[in-house]
């Protein structure tokens, strides 16, 4: 893991704006400050999903279901945080964590997500049909994809490097 002094020059401005955002470095950042390359692209992916269609309580409930099927303890704790900050309650992001929602639309991309981690994304026409019916367009359905895929590289960083937890942390949750 890197500092903001120690990181390598193309990291250090991208470095800055994550403590701008957070008011500290998360130790998950300096991790991935190591590759200049992969730090702009996770801080680009985080910042373009951030400005789409879903909102960010439900990308913080995809990030808690990702993370625990992944027994990805960092990412657990961190977006449990970010989500009660999205509005979650602390019930909401419990329950997200095995895949569970009471708000139907959120319950079915949930479902959506795990099954396309557990599948590797080999779904069924029934599967998309079912996000569909619960309304979400394409559009939303392609932005739940890009927030697993997002998720499964930093549980992956995280998990490789075994990041120290700069968060609360969050009981893992069996699956249901």
């Amino acid at each position: 893991m890197t500092t903001v002094d120690t990181a390598p020059a193309a990291s250090r401005p991208q470095l800055d704006a994550i403590k701008g955002a957070f008011g500290v470095v998360p130790n998950m950042f300096r991790t991935v400050a190591q590759s200049p390359a992969a730090l702009a692209a996770l801080w680009g992916s985080f910042g373009a999903l951030g400005s789409g269609r879903l909102p960010a309580k439900l990308g913080e409930q995809i990030a808690v279901a990702v993370a625990n099927r992944n027994a990805c303890g960092y990412c657990l704790a961190a977006h449990t945080a970010l989500g009660r900050k999205a509005g979650a309650s602390a019930e909401e992001m419990a329950r997200a964590q095995s895949g569970h929602s009471d708000d139907p639309a959120t319950a079915a991309a949930l479902a959506f997500a795990l099954k396309v981690v557990e599948r590797r994304a080999r779904l069924d026409d029934a599967d998309v049909q079912a996000l569909r019916d619960a309304g979400f367009d394409d559009e939303a359905i392609v932005e739940i994809l890009a927030h697993v895929a997002l998720n499964l590289f930093t549980n992956y960083v995280n998990i490789a490097f075994d990041v120290p937890l700069d968060f609360p942390q969050v009981a893992l949750r069996r699956a249901a």
